[in-house]
């Protein structure tokens, strides 16, 4: 099916923040993101999030970032939404890799507030509106205060809003109050950026969700929306317990590149776990820790093959 979009999900409901698969060297392996690609369409995303925190793109490069994006629009960019990182605490930085993305065919930006440096909020502004002014993609904000230091105000939220090309929010805030406000006052497509906040967000009204559990559970997340949509909140809330262990298995010690890509080993999916330092590859121990929360979500028999 060709990507769709609306106002209020303008990419699509689920989408994942896709791994970047590297050789055991450390290689970028572009046929095992192609590969990769195109088995999470096929299992229900909407769109792929690509050279996000998952992605890796702290320790990937320019060239590398493009041509990751070049490949996967290649082999799935009719069907799905293809999002490219433009994140940097650098603004001059962020906009040429927003350049990039757009050169290399991305659909979206994703665009993080600036890290580490701690700006002020006109400082966050200028710097998303210097971003979403050097392309003509449509730009979904990314709020992580966990991960940046600092966070995206609502009155920041609200400006932003006002930008002919930011349409969306990844949100990993943690504020679901917050949300439902936001939400309320700007029009945004809202997106669950935390896995275990997806039920609390569609109630407030979200979109869906940019998932790192989509790896190996995106058909339960699309039925998970579906059935929300339709109303029945219990079969929306049976599916989201259903998957619980996995969500867990991919996000509970807080190194979601490196559980996601032993998650896809596990499945057979990928042949290495290589990361780049300063991440680790995950251990024989917490490989098992894996295997054993998709088993538990019943997850291993369904994806296998």
């Amino acid at each position: 099916m060709p990507r769709t979009s609306t106002p209020t999900r303008p990419f699509g409901s689920v989408l994942t923040a896709m791994v970047t698969p590297m050789t055991a060297d450390g290689a970028v392996d572009l046929a095992g993101a192609v590969q990769l690609a195109t088995r999470l369409v096929d299992q229900g995303n909407d769109g792929l999030v690509l050279n996000g925190t998952t992605g890796e793109a702290s320790t990937t490069h320019a060239p590398e970032k493009a041509e990751l994006v070049q490949a996967v629009v290649g082999a799935v960019g009719e069907r799905a939404w293809i999002i490219a990182g433009a994140g940097s605490n650098d603004t001059a930085h962020a906009v040429r890799m927003a350049e990039q993305a757009a050169e290399a065919g991305a659909h979206g930006l994703l665009v993080v507030s600036p890290y580490y440096s701690r700006p002020s909020q006109v400082g966050v502004r200028k710097h998303v509106e210097s971003i979403a002014d050097a392309t003509a993609l449509p730009v979904m904000l990314y709020d992580v205060p966990g991960r940046t230091g600092v966070r995206f105000a609502p009155e920041t939220i609200a400006a932003l809003a006002d930008h002919d090309r930011v349409v969306a929010m990844k949100d990993a805030g943690g504020d679901s109050y917050a949300a439902a406000k936001a939400i309320a006052a700007t029009g945004l497509g809202w997106y669950s950026g935390d896995d275990s906040a997806l039920l609390t967000l569609l109630a407030h009204g979200a979109a869906g969700i940019v998932s790192v559990s989509g790896h190996v559970a995106a058909r339960q997340l699309a039925d998970i929306v579906a059935a929300f949509d339709a109303g029945d909140h219990a079969e929306a809330l049976r599916i989201f317990r259903s998957i619980i262990p996995a969500i867990d298995a991919l996000n509970g010690a807080g190194f979601q590149a490196v559980a996601a890509k032993a998650a896809l080993q596990v499945l057979g999916v990928l042949p290495e776990r290589s990361v780049r330092l300063p991440l680790v590859p995950a251990s024989d121990d917490e490989l098992a820790q894996i295997r054993d929360g998709l088993r538990a979500a019943g997850l291993l028999d369904s994806l296998v093959g």
